[in-house]
């Protein structure tokens, strides 16, 4: 991995990072505190979020990394936590969204969103918006938003954004992930001039705890999987810490890559028309007023 980006091209930045306490969003943490960045995380269990913390102190003593916690399924959370963030950092350098889950049965949140929608693209929507103006302050900044190639047989239908006609996890999940790649897409769009760029990246197949706290039985099942055909969750950190730290990459924005190399996402996922319409939709069920929306 260290040939791929300069050992010092993130030391002493401001990175705030979702879904940091396991899986790949550890991992990375991890190596970007390895490689002199502050890290800010966003978790939601105080005691992972702990741990995880402390192991940050112990890669980088001295570094005053921080954490905030919050539901990033409920509107209100996202919002708090943003805001709360906003406070504190006068600069972000970077965001990375990658909190995510996996439901195995259909529920709703008290906001009305189905669980999957809420906590893998409303959450990345939401917190970005209320972190615009500290990315801006600290151009050139970057937004990586973990997606995946799961998106690459759906589409997303916006008479049903909530799957209330009929739930498939699997399906809830692919059009989450489309949602990233669309988000970033008119993200960048709307970044053009600002100085910070937004990508996205398929992370791979990896070994990770995604659905497994949901259903035992969903849990069972996503192990099976893993143990046949899962990589090392080292490899799909890889691609995050690229996109949020090489010089190969300071001036590109609204790409999808895989394995730290631009990559071809679906037709669907290239379409501006329903990026657009998810964005203005998004601002409408957050309930924000976005300039230019």
């Amino acid at each position: 991995m260290a040939a791929l980006y300069q050992e010092g091209s993130i030391q002493g930045k401001t990175v705030v990072i979702t879904g940091a306490t396991s899986g790949i969003g550890a991992i990375a943490a991890r190596r970007l505190a390895q490689m002199g960045a502050r890290l800010v995380l966003v978790a939601r269990n105080r005691r992972r979020g702990e741990k995880a913390l402390a192991e940050l102190a112990g890669l980088a003593p001295g570094v005053a990394h921080g954490i905030h916690y919050a539901n990033l399924s409920r509107l209100a959370e996202m919002k708090r936590v943003g805001a709360e963030i906003a406070a504190a950092e006068p600069r972000i350098d970077v965001l990375i969204n990658n909190a995510g889950s996996l439901f195995a049965t259909r529920r709703v949140t008290e906001d009305g969103l189905e669980r999957t929608f809420a906590t893998n693209h409303m959450a990345y929507f939401v917190l970005t918006h209320c972190l615009r103006e500290r990315l801006i302050a600290a151009a050139p900044a970057r937004i990586v938003n973990t997606a995946s190639d799961a998106h690459l047989r759906e589409r997303l239908d916006f008479a049903d954004l909530q799957s209330a006609a009929g739930y498939r996890f699997r399906a809830a999940y692919g059009r989450s992930k489309l949602a990233n790649i669309l988000f970033t897409r008119e993200l960048a769009r709307r970044l053009a001039g600002t100085g910070v760029t937004a990508n996205c990246l398929h992370p791979g197949f990896v070994a990770t705890g995604l659905g497994q706290r949901d259903s035992p039985l969903l849990g069972i099942a996503v192990r099976i999987v893993m143990r046949l055909r899962a990589e090392p969750a080292e490899s799909g950190a890889e691609t995050i810490v690229y996109l949020a730290s090489s010089p190969e990459v300071a001036e590109v924005s609204g790409r999808y890559f895989a394995r730290c190399r631009p990559a071809t996402p679906s037709r669907e996922a290239q379409d501006d028309a329903p990026a657009r319409r998810l964005w203005d939709e998004s601002a409408r069920l957050a309930g924000l007023e976005i300039p230019g929306s």
